[in-house]
């Protein structure tokens, strides 16, 4: 007779041995970096060894606790929805099952030209009014400016629950409640604080003698904005880029419940694989795959400069 105790003890078994299976790999890792590093330094004393050991180890260990749940993901991906229970979820798929991608992108068409939609208006009119929003305060002495942009970012701090109802009130009597412009409306209201932020400390380290010489030469304030300020502020537009798409890609509170059925983004249809009582675990893990694509290209692709422009306005000198 099968008790439960005996299934947990045969389940933790099981893990006990995978995991003294995949711990070889950071022990070879932690030993390449070693031997590396003596091959470089040949006469490293013993404490200094141990330490950058021991560092080596603790990231390796972090770096493989970060990547197990990627490895249920892609493994669930591609198993058969019978082949999947919980005694054998470490394992590879006996036969992989490519009719886990069809599925998701069946149910996931729609929703993801909404997030598309969304994430392209909203990004860009929140960088660009960010980017104005920093112009002024930085490079423009206005009334109460002192005030303005403490309450401003103050903006960055109120939980979306907090303003859930009357938004939802707000949007309803406006009539945009249920459709893109209406969401794209509210994520470019909630960045303009970040963005304004970012392009506000890249901007103050602009030389104002660079705008009073292009004022001598008759520009005006949309000038002196188009032709010295915006063509600097490639490293601002890329952080505020990645920032923002990564945000309103991934948000889901907003998506849920100021959007019907036909305008929902793909966050709100990767939930919905997971509903129910019977679940084909390997369509939410598909999904998760495909939802996490576009904002990692982004970062591939512009990741580089994510660093460099979020320091900007930041080291003095």
């Amino acid at each position: 007779m099968i008790t439960a105790a005996g299934v947990g003890g045969a389940l933790l078994g099981y893990l006990l041995g995978w995991l003294i299976g995949v711990s070889i790999i950071p022990i070879g890792l932690v030993l390449l970096f070693v031997a590396n590093d003596l091959a470089q330094q040949p006469h490293v004393s013993t404490r200094l060894l141990i330490s950058r050991t021991l560092i080596y180890g603790a990231l390796v260990v972090l770096l493989t606790a970060y990547l197990v749940p990627i490895y249920m993901v892609v493994v669930t991906t591609f198993k058969d929805p019978a082949e999947i229970n919980l005694p054998t979820a470490w394992n590879l798929p006996e036969e992989f099952y490519r009719d886990s991608f069809d599925e998701v992108m069946a149910e996931f068409g729609p929703r993801l030209r909404n997030s598309a939609i969304l994430v392209t208006f909203a990004t860009a009119l929140s960088a660009i009014l960010g980017s104005m929003n920093g112009y002024v305060l930085s490079k423009w002495r206005i009334p109460g400016e002192k005030v303005l942009f403490p309450l401003m970012l103050f903006g960055m701090f109120i939980p979306y629950q907090a303003i859930l109802i009357p938004l939802f009130d707000f949007m309803r009597e406006v009539g945009l409640y249920g459709g893109l412009p209406g969401l794209i409306l509210i994520h470019v209201v909630y960045g303009l604080p970040i963005t304004t932020l970012i392009f506000r400390n890249f901007y103050v380290e602009i030389p104002d003698e660079m705008l009073e010489a292009g004022a001598m030469d008759g520009a005006d304030f949309f000038g002196l904005y188009l032709r010295i300020v915006f063509p600097l502020s490639l490293p601002g537009f890329v952080v505020v880029i990645i920032w923002q798409f990564t945000q309103i890609w991934n948000e889901f509170l907003f998506a849920i419940t100021m959007t019907s059925n036909r305008f929902q983004p793909i966050t709100v249809g990767l939930s919905q694989l997971a509903g129910g009582e019977a679940v084909k675990w390997n369509l939410p893990m598909a999904g998760s795959i495909v939802a996490a694509l576009p904002p990692l290209i982004v970062y591939i692709i512009l990741g580089r400069y994510f660093i460099r422009g979020l320091l900007a306005g930041s080291i003095k000198g």
